[in-house]
């Protein structure tokens, strides 16, 4: 068999920045707190919690002070800055850069639609920790919508600024935007640039994997994805591997490997979310690698 990584696959830029100030404030110090899951990655999160990364919720956070707590690339929204202050928190901040620019156009536009007597719409997953940070932006007032039952909470008589989630399909955000457009248009009969205003603020690093993962599984007999459970990105990237080549398996690492999965001659493909690490697609590899050697040994 021929097995290869998929050079596109692993972390995006964000995860990995927010991972190394994690390790760099590790070094200097036996115990960092975590808001959250750094990655929605089990076998990651294992790695670091033996180095000394704890992870909290928001209401173990009321209870620390005088600590240092990371916050994660998700971004958070400003109560837990105000938070930190009041406690006498040291904040790592390792915000995606990328959510923070997003944050900071969704408080914009929200100050805008206050006077205006509009309302801010983010296309995402409710409880997602991207969504909470952006919603915090607004008072809470923003309006999340990810499925089309949610387009019943918008009131289309008043205008709509949209803004997505910046790890979700693009595909999805055009759907929902003429969904939005659709409805207007049967609330005023007609559709001006006043009256809805769509910002497509997807992470192109994140977008523009779907054609890449296409391509990849088309050139693979067997697709391997490997991917934490919780990673809602891990499950969109599978479907389009899915879609693309039916022998695609979702794994969380090596062990829920099955050896019957595999043909010989077969070309073999390992790929994953971005929030999967290098190190656990290598550790894969090395296992199919051994399946491999094992099959050729009982065959003599």
């Amino acid at each position: 068999m021929e097995v290869t990584i998929d050079k596109n696959s692993g972390y995006c830029f964000g995860v990995e920045f927010a991972i190394k100030m994690a390790e760099d404030e590790m070094e200097m110090s036996d115990k960092l707190y975590c808001l959250g899951d750094i990655v929605h990655n089990d076998m990651e999160v294992k790695r670091l919690s033996e180095k000394g990364l704890v992870v909290i919720d928001r209401d173990q956070l009321q209870e620390l002070s005088d600590c240092k707590v990371l916050i994660r690339a998700h971004g958070e929204p400003p109560e837990t800055y105000k938070m930190a202050i009041e406690n006498n928190i040291e904040l790592i901040d390792a915000s995606c850069p990328v959510v923070l620019k997003l944050q900071h156009r969704v408080k914009t536009a929200f100050d805008k639609m206050e006077k205006e007597n509009g309302q801010i719409v983010i296309y995402g997953k409710k409880g997602h920790a991207e969504v909470i940070g952006l919603t915090g932006q607004t008072l809470e007032k923003a309006i999340v919508v990810m499925e089309d039952k949610d387009l019943d909470k918008i009131d289309y008589s008043r205008s709509v600024t949209l803004f997505s989630q910046t790890t979700k399909s693009t595909k999805g955000f055009y759907e929902l935007k003429a969904k939005i457009e659709d409805r207007i248009k049967a609330e005023k009969g007609e559709l001006n640039e006043l009256d809805f205003n769509a910002n497509d603020s997807i992470c192109r690093q994140v977008s523009n994997r779907e054609p890449q993962l296409q391509k990849f599984s088309q050139e693979n007999d067997v697709i391997i994805f490997v991917s934490g459970k919780k990673s809602s990105n891990g499950r969109a990237l599978y479907q389009v591997c899915k879609n693309e080549n039916d022998r695609s398996y979702f794994v969380e690492n090596e062990t829920e490997i099955d050896p019957s999965w595999f043909r010989p001659n077969d070309k073999v493909g390992i790929c994953g979310a971005t929030s999967t690490p290098m190190w656990l697609m290598e550790q894969v590899m090395q296992h199919i690698n051994s399946l491999e050697e094992g099959l050729m040994l009982e065959n003599k």
